[in-house]
């Protein structure tokens, strides 16, 4: 029991001074604008080992810089309540549990009827339905997740996330939590931050984008690497559309 007992308390500490190690990153990007991601070195890793060399894109800009836009876009967009809560908005983490259960239901429910068509006649093809799932995740959020954690959906590093997430609210401002966030984004392949994105698409700086060019690249961030590929598709352009109308309403930081 002894023994159980130390490497419980050899385990809190090490937790706690994980938990120290990330408070003090996040404090110290108060001052000091981060270089680099988690989430943007496992992407040169995996550049690196398919494709043997690392194509990549990005400039750090200043929040002045980053233009009123597509501020006032990717907040329209991704995080509606940004500038009044307190880094996670619990009705839309509630909403979207509820629309991926049921879009989970609707995928076992096809693959159950594929089944049995299977059974039927074992030579017909069958195509297995996955769910599509959305996320409730706040701009406050994606940045802790991005900035420090890996990629893996577990309930431990959600936790993980939950605590990064109120540290990133207790010690920076919201200013300076959208100034890192538009800054390290990804928006395509080996595309990161807002200025590289307006260079490549729009070949203009992100503070001279029109309302309309900042929505398209607000809509394409759920989803980069696929809408890079497909710029011109309807949806882009509907969605885009509706990110405009609701700008005016936004409030900056």
């Amino acid at each position: 029991m002894k023994q159980v007992g130390r490497l419980l308390a050899l385990l809190t500490l090490c937790l706690l001074a994980l938990q120290v190690f990330f408070v003090g990153r996040i404090v110290l990007m108060a001052v000091v604008d981060p270089g680099s991601t988690t989430f943007q070195r496992s992407e040169m890793w995996r550049l690196l080992t398919e494709t043997g060399r690392i194509t990549w894109g990005q400039q750090w800009v200043d929040d002045e810089r980053l233009g009123r836009h597509l501020k006032r876009a990717v907040i329209a967009s991704e995080d509606a309540t940004f500038a009044e809560h307190t880094g996670v908005d619990w009705d839309a983490m509630e909403r979207a549990w509820e629309r991926n259960q049921k879009a989970q239901e609707r995928a076992d429910e096809r693959n159950e009827r594929a089944a049995k068509r299977l059974a039927s006649n074992p030579e017909r093809p069958v195509v297995v339905a996955t769910a599509k799932l959305v996320g409730g995740s706040t701009i406050t959020q994606q940045l802790a997740k991005n900035l420090l954690l890996s990629g893996e959906r577990t309930p431990v590093r959600k936790a993980q996330e939950l605590v990064l997430t109120f540290a990133l609210e207790a010690f920076l401002s919201k200013q300076r939590i959208l100034e890192i966030y538009l800054n390290h984004v990804e928006w395509g392949e080996g595309l990161f931050g807002a200025q590289a994105a307006a260079r490549y698409y729009f070949r203009a700086d992100v503070a001279q984008l029109a309302p309309y060019q900042a929505a398209r690249l607000a809509v394409m961030l759920p989803a980069p690497k696929r809408f890079e590929k497909r710029m011109g598709s309807a949806y882009l352009a509907e969605r885009a559309a509706t990110v405009v109308a609701r700008m005016g309403a936004v409030e900056l930081p």
